[in-house]
């Protein structure tokens, strides 16, 4: 798969089947438009092409109120649409000049003199140019004026994955972890470098890696305790995680991702770390006495163990 950083810098020799939106989390509903993209451009002997945009255009509409945690990060969604076969990801940066180009100048400008589009796929929602105004009808107009097809994706044809990255991140965010693997076809999860902390999990005889998130709008699950999946240098290792303050042995009022890696042995810290979200065991609560937190630890670490 081939990264283009701009739409000038595409070029291909062969006619284009695009599609085109954000594709936050790629979950089933994207999966089944991209295999469709992809069926398309094999049967044609045609190159399959994905136009997507950063920033988020509502991150660039609304800069000091969207609000917005992504399912994925730029690295993480391009990884998830390789594993899928697509030929090329063109990526626009979304800003003024973009966002006010009208819907028909769109088609004409971007996607048939500079894209070569063929065929595009579209879902049945699908709207772009300024204000929106594009939709549909006006692809199949204009398709007919300059030579390309529009397939569409109907909102029959998604009816067993009725599913947006709007209600995937709602389930994160109430700690619904089932929820979202099962919207996403595969377990949430989370990347980020292991930091020295405060060592308080070590003196419980839980000692955890403090991870940092190196992506500012990546979406953390509810606050809570969960059973895990960790990844480090090609190791799989169970493990318990806590999000939150750890109000029992800390002041703070900073929410942290700690993970006890269950029979890890070893310096992990400066090494990069992806959690696998399994379940969600409880909600983060202050007890009277450490030796309730470590006597609820125990507790939750079996629990790990069993459903692992």
């Amino acid at each position: 798969m081939k990264i283009h950083h701009g739409i000038a810098n595409f070029h291909s020799s062969k006619p284009v089947i695009l599609t085109s939106g954000t594709f936050d989390g790629v979950h089933l509903g994207h999966q089944k438009m991209l295999a469709k993209l992809i069926a398309e451009a094999k049967e044609s002997n045609n190159e399959s092409v994905l136009l997507t945009f950063y920033p988020h255009p509502r991150m660039f509409l609304h800069p000091d109120d969207h609000g917005l945690k992504l399912l994925s990060s730029p690295e993480e969604k391009y990884s998830l649409l390789e594993k899928m076969g697509i030929d090329h990801v063109v990526v626009q940066p979304f800003d003024d000049v973009f966002s006010s180009i009208t819907a028909h100048r769109y088609i004409r400008d971007i996607l048939v003199n500079q894209l070569g589009v063929k065929k595009i796929i579209a879902g049945y929602d699908h709207r772009f140019g300024k204000n929106r105004e594009g939709n549909y009808d006006v692809l199949v107009e204009t398709g007919a004026i300059f030579g390309f097809d529009v397939i569409q994706i109907s909102a029959k044809e998604l009816e067993d994955v009725k599913i947006s990255s709007t209600k995937i991140r709602n389930a994160l965010f109430n700690g619904e972890i089932d929820v979202a693997e099962k919207y996403l076809g595969r377990k949430y999860s989370i990347e980020g470098k292991v930091v020295e902390g405060k060592k308080l999990g070590s003196q419980l005889g839980f000692p955890t890696a403090n991870i940092n998130v190196d992506y500012d709008y990546k979406l953390i699950p509810k606050n809570g305790v969960y059973a895990v999946i960790a990844f480090v240098e090609n190791q799989k290792i169970k493990g318990m995680l806590n999000i939150g303050t750890s109000p029992t042995v800390s002041n703070s009022n900073k929410v942290s991702i700690e993970v006890h890696l269950i029979n890890w042995k070893g310096n992990i810290y400066d090494k990069t770390i992806r959690i696998e979200f399994v379940k969600r065991l409880r909600d983060e609560k202050k007890f009277e006495s450490k030796p309730d937190l470590i006597k609820q630890l125990n507790l939750d670490k079996q629990d790990t163990l069993e459903i692992l």
